[in-house]
């Protein structure tokens, strides 16, 4: 549904050849505006310890869109003015990414990296989406066994995980069923363009993080003369969602493990793993066939060979890699060891403890009705992409609870448009891998995009404050124009990550398993 204004429709017959004479058209009665389009928000001061300059409040919107007069849920928004009320260009919403990351803390962390060109034009506006954090938050009540994604394919246990995505599924929905099936990437936009008619916005503006970028991608195509300036940074492919983006997870990982097993060959002398690549390689795949006979143990952690394999994200920053598989070689040799693994993501605590899981399966299944849902087609895939991507193709294959979720309410947003908008990625980003990037790209017919060649991590305007991607993405903010071309850069070295990286606990350093 692009519009929720349909024309009225005008009686057949006589009638409705008499009306243009008889009413003229600018006497035509407008379709009503539904009431919750009209709410004021209360705003209030956020936090004692917060500036406060940082305001929130909670407006209501309908659960079921298709039913405006309906259930409502809350949405907590939050916001920071610009500081020049006389360069003020509008609002800029924010999303750190998920499904099932909270954005209403973001302003003050925003704002604080953002350049000063940039952040006297805009109202940052913070929002936890539907279901999320403060805004209704949901639970399926399932315990941490049951959050885990992580879930290799072996023959002996595959039954036990088709178990495990069928429990998830039902626990939802006995749980949660009545509102999961309305927490859709459709439905979120639907609630930005609700927080646009009650801040008296004509049109917004909006910078998106990894799954944040195909929230914004919808509200472009839903939305389009809404759309303002758009940055989307580290892009899904809306050609993908959602079993096709975690599939790219295995796929993005095998060139950046190639890059990986150069690169510490080339400095054999320091990691001693290998004066080749396919030596580094060698080395790699028995430390995990060792681990899966007898688990290594690192800093009192035991690593399996499965639990090797899903660290993939450390091998799109070779040095960390290295160091992590130098430390589980020592180990391995009798040695001690101890080595810096990726951080995992905090919970806010006004949420259900599985508040973002909850959200991440409500979305992803209910956002298409592409999952396959017969469990031999997932054993198939995922003995298939194990053979094609040794490192991860069996995860990211692997059965899913959206097998046996409800059906979607709506089909998928097929995004095609030609608004301009701005995508922004780094080369070696293990989350959203550049082949993605590209797709997000090739999908907004209208975008340019820029790219960080060399640039590592998830997450990069603001993320890294030397990156090379910033001046382009601050010139379009602060006028509004996009580049002529698309742009390619250079990032030199390893990311100065502290910069938004350091302040952004919903969603960053991103998970194994999210977006």
């Amino acid at each position: 549904m692009r519009s929720q204004r349909f024309a009225p429709l005008i009686a057949a017959g006589v009638l409705a050849s008499l009306l243009p004479a008889l009413v003229p058209a600018a006497q035509a009665s407008a379709a009503p505006v539904p009431q919750y389009l009209q709410q004021k928000p209360a705003w209030h001061r956020c936090d004692p310890e917060q500036p406060a300059a940082f305001q929130c409040a909670t407006i209501k919107v309908p659960l079921d869109y298709r039913k405006p007069a309906g259930r409502k849920i809350d949405l907590s928004i939050s916001r920071l003015k610009a500081t020049s009320p006389t360069k003020r260009h509008g609002v800029l919403l924010l999303n750190p990414g998920g499904p099932g990351g909270g954005g209403a803390d973001l302003p003050p962390m925003v704002g604080e990296f953002m350049p000063k060109q940039v952040r006297e034009r805009y109202d940052l506006i913070g929002f936890d989406p539907r279901g999320v954090g403060r805004s209704s938050p949901v639970s399926c009540g399932l315990t941490d066994a049951e959050q885990n994604t992580e879930r290799p394919y072996n023959a002996a246990t595959f039954k036990a995980d088709v178990s495990w995505a069928r429990g998830v599924a039902r626990k939802c929905q006995a749980k949660a069923g009545a509102v999961l099936p309305h927490l859709t990437t459709r439905n979120t936009a639907r609630d930005m363009d609700a927080i646009r008619a009650v801040l008296g916005e004509r049109k917004i503006s909006y910078l998106g993080y990894s799954y944040g970028t195909y929230l914004g991608a919808v509200y472009s195509q839903m939305y389009p003369h809404r759309t303002d300036r758009f940055v989307l940074d580290s892009g899904v492919d809306p050609q993908r969602i959602w079993r096709g983006m975690m599939q790219v997870w295995a796929s993005g990982s095998a060139p950046a493990f190639t890059r990986w097993t150069k690169w510490t060959a080339e400095r054999a002398s320091h990691y001693r793993l290998g004066r080749t690549p396919a030596a580094v390689s060698t080395t790699f795949w028995g430390l995990v066939a060792r681990a899966d006979r007898d688990p290594i143990v690192i800093d009192g952690q035991k690593f399996t060979g499965d639990d090797i394999r899903a660290h993939r994200p450390i091998f799109f920053s070779p040095k960390d890699a290295a160091e992590f598989v130098a430390a589980l070689k020592a180990a391995a040799e009798g040695g001690t060891a101890k080595a810096r693994l990726p951080e995992t993501a905090r919970r806010a605590v006004e949420a259900p403890e599985d508040n973002t899981t909850a959200v991440f399966w409500a979305v992803v299944c209910g956002d298409t009705g592409a999952w396959p849902r017969d469990p031999e087609q997932y054993r198939r895939d995922a003995v298939r992409d194990k053979a094609r991507y040794p490192l991860y193709g069996d995860f990211a294959s692997n059965i899913k609870p959206c097998a046996f979720w409800q059906k979607p309410v709506e089909a998928a947003t097929r995004v095609d448009n030609r608004k301009g908008v701005l995508t922004v990625q780094n080369e070696w980003d293990s989350q959203t891998p550049l082949s993605s990037g590209r797709g997000l790209h090739r999908a907004l017919k209208g975008s340019r995009m820029v790219l960080a060649a060399g640039g590592e991590g998830h997450g990069v305007y603001l993320f890294d404050p030397a990156s090379c991607v910033n001046g382009t993405v601050n010139a379009y903010l602060t006028t509004g124009k996009l580049p002529a071309k698309d742009v390619t850069c250079r990032s030199v070295g390893a990311p100065k990550r502290d910069g938004l990286a350091r302040e952004l606990p919903p969603r960053f350093p991103a998970e194994a398993g999210r977006f």
